[in-house]
C-alpha cells in the first residue's frame, strides 16, 4: 500500500527522506550486570559510556526525575545502546516474537553453526539453529534479562 494511503500529503513530514539510522536501543535492569554478555559472550566493543539525567532529559523519557547510565556497543556498523533507567519500572515479563510491541536485536554472522557451538551452555536459546524457507539460517537467544536477540547467516 502506498504511503499516501496512510498519511494524506498535509500530514507528512517532508524532512522523512533525511533520516538516518542512529542507534537500536535496549532497557536493561543492571547494565553493569548485562554488559559483559553483550561485550563478552557476544563479541560486541564499548563505543562510548555516559550518564544523561536532569529536567530536560526527564521531560523528554516522560520519566519523573529519571537519569540514566547508557553503554553504546558497535555491532559492523550498527550502535546498540543500552540503558538502565533510575527510577526503573516494573519488570514485565519476557514476550514471545509473535507479541505486539516485543523488539529484537538482530545482528549477523558468518557461520551460524560455529556460533551456536561457541555460545555458553547457560544462554537461554529458542531453539537450535533452523534455516527458514526463505534460506536464512536464523537463532533466536535472550540474553541475561530475558530481551530477544536474533542472530542469523545470511
Amino acid at each position: 500500500m502506498e504511503p499516501e494511503a496512510f498519511f494524506p500529503q498535509s500530514q507528512r513530514i517532508h524532512s522523512m527522506t533525511s533520516l538516518s539510522a542512529h542507534h537500536v536501543g535496549v532497557t536493561v535492569r543492571d547494565l553493569e550486570e548485562i554488559l559483559p554478555f553483550y561485550r563478552d559472550v557476544l563479541g560486541l566493543s564499548v563505543a562510548d559510556r555516559f550518564h544523561v539525567g536532569g529536567e530536560a532529559f526527564s521531560d523528554a523519557v516522560g520519566v519523573g526525575d529519571a537519569h540514566g547510565e547508557f553503554v553504546h556497543l558497535e555491532a559492523d556498523g550498527i550502535r546498540l545502546e543500552l540503558v538502565e533507567y533510575d527510577p526503573a519500572a516494573r519488570a514485565t515479563p519476557a514476550g514471545g516474537l509473535n507479541q505486539p510491541g516485543v523488539v529484537h536485536v538482530g545482528l549477523d554472522v558468518p557461520d551460524l553453526e560455529v556460533f551456536a557451538n561457541e555460545l555458553p551452555d547457560d544462554v537461554e536459546t529458542l531453539s537450535e539453529p533452523r534455516t527458514t524457507e526463505s534460506g536464512t539460517s536464523i537463532l533466536f537467544l535472550r540474553d541475561p534479562e530475558g530481551n530477544l536477540i536474533e542472530i542469523l547467516e545470511s
